[in-house]
């Protein structure tokens, strides 16, 4: 197999920027958690459907979380035409993997927006905006703010469907998890056609295969991992040869945060392991 580059599909980079801060009390967490309408869930089946996503607003952490998760689940909704929007709480600045070649703080914040620049223009998607709070301290944002931020954005795309982290945060990081509970609680407020809410997850086959390397790497920071049955997912698509090659490219787009997983797995191995995505 040849050399990947993610910059094999030109594409116009987009980009966004506010503001916010703060800290969040647990029992505001819990008080518009029990507002909430409870979402549908589908019934079990012996295959996990691949669902037309329509709309799609993907709300992430960090930059590369919606391409590890989601990036075919937007690039499918991309090409049938439908309006793709991401939204990502931080830029990840803290986020280094090796802090000789890539210190961490303000040069690290600026390659990560050039890198995610990158890789959604390689998936046709044209629609992000950043919620400029610092790596790490979105659960000190209060759930009020952090909430209304994403309202805006669910009030302003109106999708058919929303891709997030459930409430394990995929990898038990703070800041998922924080997002998780934006999103929830802006969703109990929101009084425009209810999107589908779908949460990433691994299926126990992608566990059992891969987790000894993902472990290997601190990926899951001591946290257990979600993990779904085919038959309990909402979307689960296998992609094609050609999907898999799109979105390793737009991962080697963020080469600050793929490289020691591309060292670990091999070339071949991370490239079999990137070809499925799960959400329930």
């Amino acid at each position: 197999m040849g050399t990947w580059s993610c910059y094999a599909t030109p594409g116009p980079p987009a980009s966004a920027r506010p503001a916010g801060k703060q800290h969040q009390q647990q029992q505001d967490d819990e008080e518009v958690r029990s507002q909430m309408p409870t979402v549908p869930t589908a019934e079990p089946r012996s295959r996990p459907p691949q669902v037309t996503a329509g709309s799609i607003l993907g709300v992430w952490g960090h930059p590369d979380d919606e391409t590890w998760l989601s990036a075919i689940h937007m690039a499918r909704a991309v090409r049938a035409g439908q309006r793709v929007t991401c939204v990502t709480a931080t830029r990840g600045e803290q986020g280094s993997p090796d802090p000789e070649r890539w210190p961490p703080g303000e040069p690290l914040a600026k390659l990560r927006t050039e890198e995610l620049d990158a890789a959604l223009a390689l998936l046709g998607v044209s629609e992000h905006l950043w919620l400029d709070y610092p790596d790490g301290s979105c659960a000190d944002v209060p759930l009020v703010e952090g909430a209304q931020r994403v309202l805006t954005q669910l009030v302003r795309t109106t999708p058919d469907t929303v891709l997030t982290f459930g409430p394990d945060g995929m990898t038990g990081h703070p800041d998922h998890q924080s997002v998780s509970r934006w999103v929830d609680a802006a969703l109990a407020r929101y009084d425009g056609p209810p999107p589908m809410v779908l949460h990433a997850t691994n299926t126990p086959e992608w566990l059992q295969r891969w987790r000894p390397t993902m472990d290997g790497l601190g990926v899951y920071m001591g946290a257990e991992p979600p993990v779904h049955a085919r038959h309990e997912l909402r979307s689960y698509l296998l992609l094609t040869p050609e999907e898999t090659d799109l979105k390793v490219r737009a991962l080697l787009c963020q080469a600050s945060q793929v490289g020691p997983l591309i060292h670990a797995f091999g070339q071949d191995l991370f490239r079999t392991a990137m070809s499925e995505e799960s959400f329930r």
